[in-house]
């Protein structure tokens, strides 16, 4: 979902094979299933967590409460980071090998539900993890075994729940980058939003920005025609525009909870990339910045796409005046207006304003001092053989650094 390494812009027709085998059980108060759920896959459970709100939430009691009526035991893992550490997946795994875990329970938002996957692999793997995520290297290890891992997001933003990908930062080479593997499709998600209404504005916010991400990677740098995907995308990014700030306005507004974690679960679920063979060119760069400067994520992108959406509408304006006129109801003059392909990206970033994300990376304090290295090191996790970054149109450094430059 996240890229297709080496790919290049053609137009190609849809030929392609999907399968998503996670069982998702939605709706308010379905958190009290856990228990039963979890059941299903083993008998002591390591349940994973973040930096203790699910603790002061009371979102960790109840699902503990949960799994102790089921008869599961469980092992503790905490303290996972918001940009999961490498460190932290090998910590999970020697946990789980430890007490006898025979299945991972993730409880907690993105981070815990990526390091959670990749923990379910490490902890039946002898080798360093780090070998599981692609960062450049010639021959990366793909799992051939992994735990059963149940995931219970508390924060709509990232679509694990419900996916097959992870992203990794290794702290000590300054990498962030990602694993995808069919062995990582969790098992169930439990997916109550009751256990959102407890996240801060800014986080509900990042989250929003965060779906709507996932689904202008696929709609704009797709290559064919994906007809279904684009008005599924559509739909998506209108629900958020539309449930997003209600959320953010009133946080225990459960309906509005609702829609926007079904959004983000729908938004990287698969039904939207299927067929576009769309590599993920804001992800890439924004990893690598995170890798350095340790912000928020979806921070990153709320900086970076608006910047990658003006240099890609001058190469690919018709997708832009489609999205601009289909999302925003701007009238085009034609189907390559640049004016209103252009009109529809201010309005976009205007949104992402409007619910408090930073759109400048001055606003975070970053500086123009390391853009020509984001650029080169997101190089070297990933390009077309030619010295650029796939996307559509393929990014050199310069490019890259052109991006970055027009977001300070």
């Amino acid at each position: 979902m996240f890229l297709h390494r080496g790919t290049e812009n053609k137009e190609i027709k849809m030929n392609f094979e999907f399968q998503n085998p996670t069982r998702i059980i939605f709706g308010a108060g379905n958190a009290s299933r856990l228990g039963e759920v979890v059941a299903q896959y083993g008998k002591k459970a390591l349940l994973v967590t973040g930096g203790g709100s699910v603790k002061r939430s009371g979102v960790f009691d109840r699902a503990a409460s949960s799994l102790k009526a089921a008869g599961i035991g469980f092992a503790e893992c905490s303290g996972v980071e918001p940009n999961p550490r490498i460190t932290s997946v090998a910590r999970g795994a020697e946990i789980a090998r430890k007490e006898g875990c025979d299945v991972i329970v993730a409880l907690g938002g993105g981070s815990v539900m990526d390091a959670s996957k990749v923990i379910a692999a490490a902890a039946l793997y002898d080798g360093d993890p780090w070998n599981m995520i692609y960062h450049g290297q010639k021959d990366v290890y793909a799992p051939s075994e992994a735990l059963p891992v149940i995931t219970v997001p508390t924060l709509a933003a990232t679509g694990s729940e419900a996916n097959c990908g992870a992203v990794i930062t290794n702290e000590e080479t300054t990498v962030k980058s990602f694993i995808q593997n069919p062995l990582l499709y969790p098992k169930a998600a439990v997916m109550d939003p009751e256990l959102t209404v407890s996240v801060p504005k800014d986080q509900t916010a990042y989250g929003v920005c965060d779906l709507i991400t996932h689904l202008t990677e696929s709609y704009l740098n797709g290559s064919g025609n994906t007809p279904i995907q684009d008005r599924l995308a559509e739909g998506v990014i209108l629900t958020a525009l539309t449930w997003g700030p209600k959320a953010i306005a009133d946080g225990s507004d459960v309906e509005a909870r609702a829609q926007i974690m079904w959004a983000a679960s729908v938004a990287l679920i698969g039904w939207a990339q299927v067929g576009t063979n769309a590599p993920y060119p804001v992800h890439m760069m924004e990893h690598t910045v995170s890798a350095y400067h340790d912000i928020t994520h979806a921070a990153g992108l709320s900086i970076i796409n608006p910047a990658w959406m003006r240099f890609a509408a001058k190469s690919n304006a018709a997708k832009f005046v489609q999205f601009a006129e289909r999302v925003f109801g701007l009238k085009a003059k034609s189907g390559h207006d640049l004016v209103c392909a252009l009109a529809g990206i201010d309005r976009f970033e205007e949104f992402l304003r409007s619910i408090g994300c930073p759109t400048r990376f001055s606003e975070l304090g970053i500086g123009d001092a390391l853009f020509e290295t984001y650029a080169k090191d997101t190089l070297k996790i990933v390009n077309d053989g030619k010295g650029n970054l796939p996307g559509r149109p393929p990014m050199s450094v310069e490019d890259m650094v052109g991006i970055f430059r027009s977001a300070l």
